[in-house]
């Protein structure tokens, strides 16, 4: 049996930690995106993404509302009807902050593949043409880079043409962009091979080298946060912390949602 879209965006509601209104004065910045910045649990840790750490980087007055969800391309967190949902809250003012790509690039799963140069530029606007609507204000934040060395110990891109895809669709909108894609490459070229692990979600089971660990979603997060202030969608007044240690201790898993 299908769904109806009301079906669909009522489900998303229901899956979606929203958040209400924020006190007077507060803005909130919406978080859309995928397992590299989604909330982890008990069950997953230390896997973390960095929105869990982008608070730590933010004055109280900015609340963080983080929707990102694992698996999730630009489209089937749409057609899932998060974004729906997301938008049904969105407040003027407020911000969203859009980084997919991770899983758009599965060409393999028709419910989450978008080509770079047309259908994942088509489903971004709907974000960006989304929150224009509410008052809000749209970011788009290109794909944290995974860890990936060549022989020579070189950090090697990725994500192929989606990051100029987004990079060109932020130029034709008009839209702030957040290079994080680049940054985060830089990143971890200065670390280095073995430096990288450790911000890495690698344990003696796995060797992950997308999801981060606290130190990684920590560094990535401030880069975030670094890149709001860099393109003025931040003031210097809003962010904290930004050449600061932040202690791995202030990262917490709270135990798993009942399905």
């Amino acid at each position: 049996m299908s769904l109806t879209r009301r079906q669909v965006t009522s489900a998303a509601l229901a899956a979606v930690p929203l958040v209400g209104r924020s006190p007077k004065g507060h803005r909130t910045l919406y978080v859309a995106g995928d397992s590299t910045a989604a909330q982890k649990y008990a069950d997953a840790a230390p896997e973390t993404g960095w929105g869990m750490a982008f608070p730590f980087f933010l004055r109280k007055r900015l609340d963080v509302a983080n929707h990102a969800v694992n698996g999730r391309s630009s489209k089937s967190f749409a057609d899932e009807g998060r974004l729906d949902a997301l938008l049904s809250v969105i407040r003027p003012g407020d911000f969203l902050v859009v980084q997919f790509a991770h899983n758009d690039e599965k060409n393999t799963d028709p419910t989450r593949y978008t080509e770079p140069w047309t259908t994942y530029q088509d489903y971004l606007r709907r974000y960006i043409d989304g929150a224009r609507a509410k008052g809000a204000r749209p970011v788009l934040a290109t794909p944290v880079e995974r860890r990936r060395f060549d022989a020579d110990g070189n950090a090697v891109p990725t994500h192929g043409e989606y990051p100029a895809a987004m990079r060109a669709l932020a130029e034709q909108e008009g839209v702030a962009l957040l290079d994080i894609e680049a940054l985060s490459l830089a990143l971890w070229q200065e670390l280095g091979v073995e430096e990288t692990k450790k911000y890495f979600n690698w344990t003696d089971t796995e060797q992950d080298n997308t999801h981060f660990n606290p130190p990684g979603a920590i560094a990535v997060a401030r880069l975030v946060a670094q890149e709001l202030l860099r393109t003025r969608v931040l003031a210097r007044h809003d962010v904290v912390r930004l050449y600061e240690d932040v202690p791995t201790s202030w990262i917490t898993w709270p135990p798993a949602p009942q399905s």
